[in-house]
């Protein structure tokens, strides 16, 4: 219920509403008969076959897409999907007359300059990792430290919205001896290389969640089957506590640390 509710407030903001509004503006005008008569006096206010067309092969798309991109709530489903719904909309308004398409176009460009989507502004404690070498530094010198690496690429949408879910971990489980850290694999593709993660625009292995133990890979999601087949995860807050044992990884470093701060005392 608390999340459905922090839904809603999300959904408050001008972004969002701005964007359900451009996603639905061309079926609100051509089905409501004011609008209609107005912008199309020679024709039904019905959606013709070709409009009709373009609109289930949308829905057929952002299904699809959404699903690939591991969106489980409401929010990230509209924000996976206004990209497809927008561009649907805007080759309606050329199909219907160029000089709609032109000032939906510019409006479209002029709301993503104006209205860019709202980010995480949560607390978290992460460390952004500028290349492997310095990572595997870390691992090194720090081998008693458990780390959940977030191997990921800031264009993707997968990525996006898994972001405020890996920092809301962050903030809640990190130790001293459990950390958490991510990696931009978009920047630094030698990172890639290394942990073997494609980086491309179709790559289904983006974000990729690694767990380092004793200065080790234990797991990592998602992650190949004994065929070499890439095995789906959906990134939500219940799968990846889930997935990688995180309360039991949190009290066995917490056991830990209070066992070093003891044998410090009685030194």
């Amino acid at each position: 219920m608390m999340a459905f509710k922090s839904e809603l407030r999300q959904l408050l903001k001008p972004y969002y509403w701005i964007n359900i509004l451009l996603s639905v503006s061309y079926v609100i005008a051509k089905r409501t008969n004011v609008t209609c008569e107005f912008l199309f006096p020679n024709a039904d206010c019905e959606l013709d076959s070709r409009e009709t067309e373009i609109l289930f092969f949308l829905i057929i798309v952002v299904m699809l897409r959404t699903r690939k991109a591991g969106s489980v709530t409401m929010v990230n489903y509209l924000s996976s999907s206004f990209v497809y719904t927008k561009i649907a909309n805007l080759i309606l308004w050329f199909y219907a007359d160029v000089r709609y398409g032109i000032p939906y176009g510019a409006i479209l460009i002029l709301a993503a300059l104006l209205l860019p989507e709202p980010t995480y502004t949560g607390p978290e404690l992460i460390t952004y990792f500028r290349g492997p070498e310095i990572f595997e530094d870390e691992l090194k010198h720090h081998k008693n430290t458990t780390w959940l690496i977030c191997l990921y690429a800031a264009w993707h949408p997968a990525c996006v919205n898994f972001a405020p879910v890996f920092s809301e971990l962050s903030a809640s489980y990190s130790l001293d001896n459990f950390k958490f850290g991510k990696m931009d694999i978009g920047r630094y593709p030698e990172a890639a290389a290394k942990y073997r993660i494609q980086d491309g625009p179709t790559s289904r292995q983006l974000p990729t969640l690694i767990l380092f133990s004793e200065g080790q890979e234990k797991m990592r999601k998602p992650h190949a089957d004994h065929t070499g087949k890439l095995q789906k995860f959906l990134f939500s807050k219940d799968n990846v506590k889930t997935a990688f044992a995180i309360d039991g990884i949190y009290q066995d470093c917490k056991t830990k640390l209070a066992a070093k701060s003891k044998a410090i005392k009685t030194d």
